[in-house]
């Protein structure tokens, strides 16, 4: 067993785990947050994508003990109490979910996706980006439609706000 400690979601936990436990199932088994899925189990679907240290990353793909110390961040840790982050809101506003099992990973896909590209994100430069979610349900059509849209709305906010 091992004793894994990180912020999750500006929160310091800590448990044991074993050694082989993955980061989704920390995330989702050991503290009780279960906004991540686990989808496929080959890190093809990216429904378990979490930010850790500021990065999109596929948690079913990495060992709990490798964020240890690590700043972890869950679609839980995205809204500000009541107020929806902007993609968050981006997507109930524009359609971008259907059963919504996808949308937790393709919005924290999004939210790395604009942190790195800002307003400078076309349709085909998102589509490439998304690459690594599946989403069965829609043609990715609105999905687009919502991440443009946040990245437009955050830009603007951060012009503002300087």
């Amino acid at each position: 067993m091992t004793t894994v400690s990180m912020t999750l979601n500006g929160k310091k936990v800590s448990a044991q785990v074993e050694d082989r436990t993955l980061l989704v199932h920390y995330i989702r088994e050991a503290q009780g947050l279960t906004g991540t899925h686990v989808g496929c189990d080959t890190s093809q679907c990216g429904a378990c994508v979490v930010h850790v240290d500021g990065r999109a990353v596929k948690s079913c793909t990495m060992l709990a003990a490798q964020a240890n110390g690590a700043q972890v961040t869950t679609v839980e840790g995205l809204a500000n109490g009541n107020e929806l982050h902007p993609v968050q809101a981006a997507f109930r506003e524009h359609h971008g979910l259907q059963c919504g099992f996808c949308t937790p990973g393709m919005i924290m896909t999004a939210v790395d996706m604009i942190e790195r590209y800002g307003a400078n994100l076309d349709e085909k430069t998102i589509r490439h980006e998304l690459e690594g979610n599946i989403c069965r349900c829609t043609g990715y059509h609105n999905i687009v439609k919502a991440i443009k849209a946040a990245a437009d709305q955050m830009a603007a906010m951060k012009t503002a706000a300087e």
